[in-house]
């Protein structure tokens, strides 16, 4: 304990009186249980910190894909309730050049829980060369908040689509829930994914990648769903859908499993990448978060970057679940109160995983230990609900960055959708993680550089007490006080921006 203190008095010390380093230019954006909303701060007085956060560019990691949410057939049906103006307001807070500026986003071939119905783009039994494949069911919702969207962005965003579902009758249980696909129907639902890029591509909407089944593993056959094990998926991808994408022209890409980070995922990777021939067809991993409502497994995402380092490994969907959202309560999200259906319904062994957690802080640490453990994606679930946390055709209530009641035409934007935007806005496609030291543990930390040379650091503060860290580039520092409570992105502008 004396040696401890010594050495921080040492350190204190040091930062203090000897300070002669360059001053390091900065901007700092601030989201604080105190009320900061992405606010810009001032840098501390000089002399203050008690803790350095030292960037290295040159220790280089993963490649950044993108940061965002889905579009649902939930979200859509409701913006479309709301007034035009509300509506854009929405869509501009997401994907407009002062909001979100989302870059990597989801949505479900077929129906899924957060649809208003079942419903499937292959309606007809026994059609198996796809002659009424139709994405009708789309076009009143789906597609235009997705063209929308697409127009109000000014870079661009990718769009990973994943089926939760084959249509019943290509089913070993004839039911939108739980079962396994036929092996008759296997090229059938090959030619599905392709039928889909070309219907979408006919919109507008170019589709980028493909999970090939929305949780593998199932969800108890509470909602739609189809079950495969690691090596009945990496099968389907070797002998039929990767050659059938490729006989057909599309370079979509083919991200395998698709469902949570913990033990079960080693199976997975090792499945689709130790046999060179299916591993081809496989550009990535997916993987959600719901195994835990604070561990990010980092030992699993290590091991599916190792399997296969040149390949995507996206966080595909994340949610606070189990929780009806709190209406204009920004206190709540930033609140220890909020449970998982691990609460209620996890295995004995498993419930330690699943305490009560603040939202917020959920988010954050999430993508900031998945970033620092190869991490390239991450997408959050539904960008829009409403105050009973749907629609849902199971009422499988869930909460949104972006809550809205659409029959009094108000729209509430919730602290997660400022903690999304503090990565989304500010780290860009193609920023690559870059290395740090930090000497303090309870912060969290994370750094990138984005293509145009800028630095960005985001710094999570969970204390109940303000923070002065030292920020240093090389010969440049400055000090910078974070929040109690409070998360930061701190950008270091590229020599070529400053003046």
């Amino acid at each position: 304990m004396l040696y401890r203190t010594l050495t921080l008095f040492t350190f204190v010390l040091m930062l203090s009186s000897c300070h002669t380093e360059e001053k390091l230019a900065v901007e700092v954006f601030e989201t604080a249980a105190s009320g900061n909303k992405l606010a810009p701060i001032e840098e501390s007085a000089e002399n203050t910190a008690t803790t350095e956060i030292r960037l290295s560019p040159e220790n280089r990691f993963q490649t950044i894909t993108g940061f965002g949410g889905s579009f649902t057939e939930a979200s859509a049906s409701l913006l479309n309730r709301l007034s035009p103006e509300n509506r854009r307001k929405v869509l501009e807070a997401y994907f407009g050049p002062e909001g979100a500026r989302y870059s990597l986003t989801r949505t479900h071939m077929n129906s899924c829980d957060f649809a208003l119905s079942n419903y499937s783009y292959a309606p007809v039994a026994g059609d198996l060369a796809l002659e009424h494949f139709s994405i009708d069911e789309d076009r009143d919702d789906l597609i235009p908040m997705i063209q929308e969207a697409m127009e109000i962005s000014e870079d661009g965003f990718k769009i990973l689509a994943s089926p939760w579902t084959a249509p019943p009758w290509m089913k070993d249980n004839a039911d939108w829930r739980g079962g396994k696909l036929l092996p008759e129907y296997y090229d059938t639902w090959a030619l599905f994914f392709s039928k889909y890029l070309e219907a979408y591509a006919q919109e507008g909407i170019p589709i980028w990648g493909f999970t090939v089944e929305n949780e593998p593993l199932g969800n108890d056959n509470n909602w739609e769903s189809m079950h495969f094990t690691p090596q009945e998926m990496t099968a389907f991808v070797k002998n039929h859908l990767g050659p059938k994408l490729r006989a057909d022209g599309h370079s979509a890409k083919i991200l395998g499993y698709d469902q949570n980070r913990g033990e079960e995922l080693k199976d997975w990777v090792n499945a689709m990448y130790s046999d060179p021939e299916a591993a081809k067809y496989f550009d990535g991993t997916a993987v959600h978060w719901y195994g835990s409502t604070y561990d990010w497994f980092p030992e699993n995402l290590q091991f599916a970057h190792e399997k296969a380092p040149g390949k995507y490994l996206i966080q595909s969907e994340a949610c606070v679940d189990a929780e009806v959202p709190k209406w204009q309560d920004d206190d709540w999200y930033w609140s220890k109160e909020a449970t998982d259906w691990g609460w209620d319904w996890a295995p004995e062994s498993d419930k330690y995983l699943h305490p009560k957690y603040v939202p917020v802080y959920r988010y954050a640490r999430d993508i900031i230990g998945c970033m620092n453990n190869w991490v390239d994606g991450w997408i959050d679930w539904n960008m829009v609900l409403d105050r009973q946390g749907g629609p849902n055709w199971f009422k499988n209530w869930c909460v949104a960055p972006v809550i809205v009641d659409p029959d009094q035409d108000e729209v509430y934007f919730t602290p997660l959708y400022h903690t999304l935007a503090h990565f989304s806005r500010y780290i860009r496609p193609g920023a690559v993680r870059i290395g740090f030291e930090n000497t303090d543990d309870s912060l969290m930390v994370t750094a990138v550089e984005n293509p145009d040379g800028s630095l960005v650091v985001v710094v999570l503060n969970q204390d109940a007490s303000a923070k002065n860290f030292r920020l240093t580039l090389s010969s440049r520092s400055t000090d910078i006080t974070i929040s109690p409570r409070a998360i930061q992105t701190v950008v270091i502008p590229s020599p070529n921006q400053t003046s």
